[in-house]
């Protein structure tokens, strides 16, 4: 079928979703079709959600089958997408061994130095590689960014071992691949601080284990990734107190465990928001020539919003746990500070709002702004790292020596 004929079949369905709505009972559906839909029937939670599947009236039944099919088209072609785009470290790959992966520097020799490249491979509306991003604009250090084709991923084909973003090259005299978003941040604010240690010998405090996570499957997990590395001499050269160094590394966690798991529900919501939030993606991303990817990749994400809606518990109205949320990290900082970081932000500070500014340009980021105490800090912050508030002239005498 031709992209244009793919493209009228999406825009039918998407019809169905906005007029008004009766629920059909599954018995006007083929338990076939609700299987190749979601893989299984019974009791799942795609059977769930196909049983209540919004149609119009039986006699609309055409109308839902288009549905279903132009789903169906979109979910063939963005199926690599999916939890990919937003959440792109969610899940990592068996990886054959458990060595950190820096497949052409072993031995290298990184420190700060002024011959520095960094090259950022990511998606643009990934809430972790935003959070890289903020990191190295707040620090003033120069990189340059390559937006990974979220299907095909050719832009990353070289890297064997690890096919999720963000990824930093770090180049000098040797190269280093840096991995995870929070190993990035905190390998690199080690190195630094604390000069006299590489970064090939840094990223050997953050090894990589299996686990599995919440949904029964086996992943990989860096361990350390919150902390930065530093012996007792540096840890109070840099904090405040032992406290404050824990409260970094606890709200850092909370950003992507927390926080993070409130964004996907609110910006897929509704249909209308969920074709919003994938018109926003195929226009920032580099998708290149994928018929049908905005209505394919808006079908599959908001269905699978209402199951994340069950698996975390959250209210019918999920923006009241986004507000909750944003509310509690406020209050976290309270009244007598700028920041989490006192006057200027610290690695907590830069994480939560490169999570939070991954929405921006959506309706939850303008509702979340309006309805709750975030705007004043978020605002700061974002002056903050537009402005490279934490520049110094030494960190930029960059990583290599």
């Amino acid at each position: 079928m031709s992209a244009s004929r793919c493209n009228s079949v999406g825009r039918t369905g998407w019809y169905v979703l906005r007029v008004p709505i009766a629920k059909v009972s599954l018995s006007h559906f083929p338990l076939r079709c609700s299987a190749r839909a979601y893989g299984k029937g019974g009791t799942t939670f795609g059977y769930k959600l196909i049983s209540t599947l919004p149609l119009r009236a039986t006699k609309r039944c055409v109308f839902g089958f288009a549905f279903l099919f132009g789903g169906g088209v979109g979910l063939y072609q963005t199926k690599k997408i999916s939890f990919q785009q937003h959440f792109a470290e969610d899940e990592l790959p068996n990886l054959p061994n458990l060595q950190y992966g820096i497949p052409t520097n072993q031995g290298s020799d990184l420190t700060f130095a002024t011959d520095l490249k960094l090259t950022l491979y990511q998606y643009k509306t990934c809430p972790y590689c935003s959070k890289v991003r903020a990191f190295l604009d707040y620090y003033g250090l120069p990189y340059k960014v390559v937006e990974v084709n979220p299907i095909m991923h050719t832009e990353i084909k070289w890297s064997s071992e690890y096919q999720k973003v963000p990824i930093l090259m770090v180049e000098g005299k040797e190269i280093v691949q840096l991995n995870n978003s929070s190993v990035i941040i905190s390998a690199m604010k080690t190195c630094m601080i604390d000069k006299e240690r590489t970064l090939s010998e840094v990223v050997q405090y953050f090894p990589r284990l299996l686990s599995t996570n919440a949904w029964g499957n086996e992943v990989l997990e860096y361990t350390n990734k919150y902390w930065v590395m530093l012996n007792e001499i540096k840890i109070t050269e840099v904090y405040t107190s032992k406290n404050a160094r824990k409260e970094e590394v606890r709200w850092r966690q909370w950003a992507d465990d927390w926080l993070a798991n409130r964004i996907k529900p609110n910006v897929y919501r509704t249909p209308a928001e969920a074709l919003a939030t994938y018109d926003h993606i195929v226009r920032e991303g580099n998708f290149g020539s994928v018929p049908f990817a905005k209505y394919g990749g808006a079908f599959y994400m908001f269905w699978a919003s209402k199951v994340l809606k069950i698996w975390y518990k959250l209210q019918d109205d999920v923006r009241e746990d986004l507000y909750m949320a944003v509310n509690e990290w406020i209050t976290a900082i309270g009244k007598k500070r700028k920041f989490m970081g006192g006057d200027k932000p610290n690695l907590a500070d830069l994480a939560v709002y490169g999570v939070l500014r991954s929405m921006e340009d959506l309706e939850a980021f303008y509702d979340m702004m309006e309805n709750t105490k975030v705007k004043k800090w978020y605002l700061a912050t974002e002056k903050q790292v537009r402005e490279h508030g934490g520049h110094v002239e030494n960190h930029c005498r960059t990583i290599m020596a």
